[in-house]
């Protein structure tokens, strides 16, 4: 096809040639020679420059088609490699040995911060470990200790994954912790969406200040055996601390409640709760009364 383009293009300079120069000779046949055929040559010239122009703009998008494919065969192949470091540190985390573990959900953190895509799924994967059941054992101290920095070391990525509190407009990620097991637990300055801690069992010291969560708290029926910080926070959607037990000092400190907040049938040993704020008028326990 090229090559009858080319052959088209060169018959029709000749055309132009020879008809713009033969009209400049009928029309004056006094003028110089040389002249008309300059023009002709310009009018033939023309054509070419314009097949040249055409070739060119051909080429580019050939070259831009070729660079496109190989970026969606790179992508391709990114994709399927992560795909295969995902699937791989799954597999990881229900390994008999704790290292193995801690380095499996280190994988799969480096992943979600290089592929924005597998962040939601890897936080449910980490959430879904801290919702293995635990207890400590007085027989295996070891072992006991031993599980609980694997999860600490879930706790402290979770807390890496979420964006900062000054940052503006962030992809919003949903937790879900219910009946996990969260001892030192740390959200502070960080923005969630929904955040599930339904039946959940809070020990030692548990941070959720300072914080916005952009949707929903639940922390129905979970039980707090030590601080609990929820201080200078604002939760935008609907706050449950329905027969929510709390055996240490919970702390609400200036916290801004803009959703319907439930406190029905909850225990408070010790409450700090001056300057919170309720768009929804609710039912305070007596704990928070005094």
């Amino acid at each position: 096809m090229r090559k009858s383009l080319l052959l088209s293009t060169i018959l029709a300079s000749i055309g132009a040639f020879l008809l713009v120069g033969g009209v400049l000779l009928l029309v004056d046949p006094g003028a110089p020679k040389h002249e008309a055929i300059k023009t002709g040559g310009l009018a033939g010239g023309a054509i070419v420059a314009l097949y040249a122009l055409w070739l060119n703009d051909r080429r580019r998008k050939v070259e831009e088609a070729r660079q496109e494919l190989e970026s969606q065969r790179i992508e391709h192949d990114r994709s399927r490699v992560a795909d295969e470091r995902f699937a791989r540190a799954v597999e990881l985390l229900g390994h008999d040995t704790a290292q193995v573990r801690v380095g499996a959900m280190h994988a799969l953190a480096g992943l979600a911060k290089s592929r924005v895509e597998y962040t939601q799924t890897v936080l449910d994967i980490l959430c879904a470990y801290l919702r293995r059941p635990f207890k400590k054992s007085q027989q295996d101290v070891d072992a006991t200790e031993i599980e609980l920095e694997v999860r600490l070391t879930a706790q402290r990525l979770v807390e890496d994954l979420l964006p900062r509190l000054d940052e503006k407009n962030p992809p919003l990620y949903d937790l879900n912790l219910t009946k996990a097991h969260l001892e030192f637990m740390d959200l502070s300055y960080r923005q969630v969406g929904d955040l599930y801690m339904r039946v959940a069992r809070f020990e030692d010291s548990n941070s959720f200040h300072h914080m916005v969560i952009h949707g929903h708290f639940y922390v129905t029926e979970a039980e707090a055996n030590g601080r609990f910080h929820l201080h200078h926070t604002e939760i935008r959607g609907r706050a449950w601390f329905s027969r929510f037990r709390s055996t240490g000092i919970a702390v609400f400190t200036d916290t801004k409640f803009g959703g319907e907040t439930k406190f029905a049938n909850s225990e408070w040993a010790e409450v700090k709760a001056d300057g919170c704020t309720f768009a929804v008028t609710p039912d305070l326990p007596e704990a928070w009364r005094n």
